[in-house]
């Protein structure tokens, strides 16, 4: 397995000749190093609305792959209207078989809402999450922007999870410091920390996060944008 940091939250997984990418940010951040039309996938998946997460996701899916875009249902609904001519509900708890891949969606404690800026309306847009996938016999978390919160230990105990993409920009999302309790809650093999130094008022120490793991015994990457981690799976 092969998964690409593109920068922010956006993560790309892939397994064998497939992949999926999950919150694609890149036409918006100043730092990606690939853009929308360059993304070649089989499936996108949105953690929550925030346009941050959700920018790239139409045009990903409809332009060049004709790709299903997954998400909560109030969000599937959004998708829908944005063009995407596949775009699957799904709910806390579900998880939904891509064929290469089964993704369970996973809560997060956040918010999640569509600002429309010329008519000063917000659209409700379902709670947020975070996903847990599965392939070659691996369980990769993505942990959507979240703040801390205590069933973090129920997940790590209930699934071995091999890489964690946590958010630790702070202001938005968990600090560093909620993210190492976040990192020995979900217990992963190794933590990538995530959302964080895109925009001022996100900025972090990476290598700092990475060290204070490794205290705790925890193993640690910082990843840039183009970035590429790749795992063997079981």
């Amino acid at each position: 397995m092969k998964i690409k940091y593109h920068g922010h939250a956006c993560i790309q997984i892939h397994t064998g000749e497939k992949s999926l990418i999950i919150d694609p940010f890149l036409s918006g951040n100043p730092a990606a190093t690939i853009k929308p039309e360059e993304i070649i996938t089989d499936a996108v998946l949105l953690t929550h609305a925030h346009m941050d997460h959700i920018l790239d996701a139409a045009p990903i899916a409809s332009a060049n792959n004709d790709a299903p875009v997954v998400s909560i249902v109030e969000l599937a609904s959004y998708m829908s209207w944005q063009g995407v001519k596949n775009s699957i509900g799904m709910n806390m708890g579900g998880t939904f078989d891509l064929g290469f891949a089964k993704a369970k969606m996973i809560q997060a404690f956040h918010s999640s809402g569509i600002v429309i800026e010329e008519t000063k309306q917000i659209l409700y847009a379902g709670m947020p999450a975070g996903f847990l996938v599965f392939a070659e016999g691996l369980t990769i978390l993505h942990a959507g922007d979240t703040s801390l919160f205590s069933d973090m230990k129920m997940i790590g105990e209930r699934h071995p999870i091999d890489v964690v993409f946590l958010p630790i920009g702070d202001h938005y999302t968990m600090g560093p410091e909620d993210g190492l309790q976040a990192a020995e809650w979900y217990n992963a093999k190794l933590t990538v920390p995530i959302h964080h130094s895109t925009f001022p008022g996100i900025t972090q120490d990476e290598k700092q996060f990475i060290k204070q793991l490794e205290e705790r015994g925890l193993k640690g990457k910082a990843m840039a944008p183009g970035d590429v981690l790749e795992i063997v799976g079981r």
